[in-house]
C-alpha cells in the first residue's frame, strides 16, 4: 500500500465514495491503493467534524471540490440533459416566432 500524504480534497472524495456512494471499504482500498486503516481513520475523523455541513448533510454550495462520486456525476447528467430540452424547446420557438414576425404580409 501507498505511505504518501493525501490532500483534503482527494480524502473526502473517498469519504463521499463510502457514506454517499455506498462503496465498501476494502474494495476501494483495493482499487485506490489505500490502506484500510487510512480510509477508516479518515471516516472517523470526517464524521466527527460533520458540523462543517449543513443540516442535510450537504456540503456548503460555495465549496467545490474537484473530485466527484458518481452519484454526482449521474445528477449532474440530468441535470445538463434536463437543461439542454427545455433549452432547445425554447431555441425552437423563438425560431418559429422569428419566421412569423419575419414574414412578409402578403
Amino acid at each position: 500500500m501507498s505511505t504518501k500524504p493525501y490532500d483534503l480534497e482527494y480524502r473526502e472524495y473517498v469519504y463521499r465514495l463510502v457514506l454517499e456512494d455506498g462503496k465498501v471499504v476494502a474494495e476501494l482500498s483495493r482499487e485506490l491503493n489505500i490502506a484500510q486503516a487510512s480510509i477508516f481513520r479518515w471516516l472517523k475523523i470526517y464524521k466527527e467534524k460533520i458540523g462543517w455541513y449543513d443540516a442535510n448533510g450537504k456540503r456548503p454550495k460555495t465549496y467545490e471540490l474537484p473530485y466527484k462520486t458518481e452519484s454526482e456525476l449521474k445528477n449532474e447528467n440530468s441535470e445538463l440533459k434536463k437543461t439542454l430540452e427545455q433549452t432547445m424547446e425554447e431555441n425552437a420557438i423563438l425560431k418559429k416566432a422569428m419566421h412569423v414576425f419575419t414574414k412578409a404580409p402578403e
